[in-house]
């Protein structure tokens, strides 16, 4: 049974979809999403069908972790997200044809789709969260704000008091590449900006990418 982990989505359903059939779910897999599924990219509703779609099926597991984006659009609706309204919610309101003023005709399972996501989730192995963990701390007891807003940094980053590897979003990697560190992975690598949608089989090191254009390549994490 395999672990996949799948960075940033962004709206970008098209790379998500093309990457969902170079990955050939298979039963018993885990999927772990790992969040900012709107705001940025064209399709933020037909990312949140898709991972709805995919949370309804049978033979699969899915772990969708929340990311800032998701949050901000969740605070939107609780009437402290005036910022995202006039920025980021743009994209998004525009892919369900509504404006500002229209945040409540956004259909209800996408609401709560977003609110039974969760903050991270633990392996015996591996720690997934959106953006990045205090390497002294357990999961439980990390700040939210780190979990889904602190970005990951090469120089200063250090391996967790677990001894889990890190698997992460949030971070994007401009270059389209994921940046392997060893004791931590970002797989955030720009779908939105004209990179690719990375799905990362965190068992095998297998990598699948996908872009906005249908292009796929495949690859292995110690290769980056």
């Amino acid at each position: 049974m395999r672990v996949l982990a799948v960075g940033d989505i962004h709206g970008c359903t098209r790379a998500f979809d093309t990457l969902l059939r170079a990955v050939e779910l298979q039963f018993g897999d885990t999927l772990v999403t790992l969040g900012d599924y709107v705001d940025r990219g064209p399709d933020s509703k037909g990312a949140l069908d898709r991972l709805i779609e995919l949370e309804g099926r049978s033979d699969i597991s899915l772990v969708p972790i929340l990311g800032n984006h998701d949050q901000m659009m969740l605070e939107a609706r609780e009437g402290q997200g005036d910022a995202w309204l006039r920025g980021y919610g743009a994209s998004t309101l525009e892919s369900y044809g509504l404006g500002a003023e229209d945040l409540e005709e956004i259909p209800a399972d996408h609401w709560a789709f977003l609110g039974r996501c969760v903050d991270y989730y633990e392996t015996t192995h591996h720690i997934f969260v959106h953006a990045n963990a205090d390497p002294d701390q357990d999961l439980a007891d990390t700040p939210v704000y780190m979990l889904r807003w602190e970005q990951i940094r090469a120089e200063s980053s250090r391996p967790h008091e677990s001894g889990k590897t890190l698997i992460c979003g949030h971070s994007s990697q401009k270059n389209g590449r994921p940046l392997n560190l060893g004791h931590a992975v970002c797989i955030d690598t720009y779908a939105h900006g004209g990179g690719w949608l990375t799905c990362l089989d965190v068992h095998a090191g297998r990598v699948w990418m996908a872009n906005q254009d249908g292009a796929v390549q495949t690859g292995w994490i110690d290769e980056f």
